[in-house]
């Protein structure tokens, strides 16, 4: 009978643990050296040394290239943002509730991540970004508008909030929040959650019905 080794065998759902650690450990740091110094400046060297690799052949191994590493980066970000905003958002029953959720919770993320939303905005700014990586973002946030402009429509029908056209009202509504973010992004002594609280408090009385 052959003896076992003494050398611990690494399973292959082991391996697959460890590459996806590896991954997250090189996007979480792509996203810090972006929020940093930009994408021009976020090459390999810089990323391996913040994710404390020892040389840059790890990112190779893990991703085809840098616009698959910033496919990457924009992807955790909105993955980050709806495993954040949802459960808050969800967490009401009210369609008042939840659209004041959806404007609070998205202006806190920005807080709790404040590296997120500058990482996003330098991949898509950026001049190369390819465009599968602009497609999949556009596609994400036309699909997270059409969700909102249906619950306002389900409100309305509801007779909880008054007649108005809900794609107007999401796009002011979309537009408001960026402007918010992006003011917040660039002034760090900005009160974004006291702007955040304001801007919920403007959309509720634009969107809810009252009673005469």
């Amino acid at each position: 009978m052959r003896a076992k080794s003494s050398e611990a065998k690494q399973e292959p759902g082991d391996r697959t643990f460890i590459e996806a650690a590896r991954r997250a450990q090189i996007v979480a740091a792509a996203i810090d050296v972006l929020a940093e110094v930009g994408h021009a400046k976020a090459t390999f060297t810089r990323i391996a040394r913040k994710a404390g690799l020892s040389s840059t052949g790890m990112i190779s191994y893990h991703f085809a290239g840098k616009d698959d590493l910033m496919r990457e980066v924009v992807a955790e970000v909105l993955r980050t943002a709806e495993g954040y905003m949802r459960p808050r958002i969800e967490a009401h029953t009210t369609a008042s509730g939840r659209l004041r959720a959806h404007i609070e919770s998205n202006v806190e993320l920005l807080v709790e991540f404040p590296g997120y939303l500058p990482a996003l905005v330098e991949v898509l700014a950026n001049d190369r970004c390819d465009d599968r990586t602009a497609r999949e973002f556009t596609g994400a946030t036309e699909t997270m508008n059409h969700v909102l402009a249906e619950a306002m429509r389900r409100a309305q029908a509801a007779g909880e909030f008054r007649e108005f056209d809900p794609e107007t009202m999401t796009l002011a509504l979309r537009g408001s929040i960026d402007a918010l973010i992006g003011r917040a992004a660039r002034d760090p002594r900005f009160d974004a959650l006291a702007h955040g609280r304001a801007l919920a408090d403007i959309f509720d009385h634009a969107t809810r019905r009252t009673t005469s």
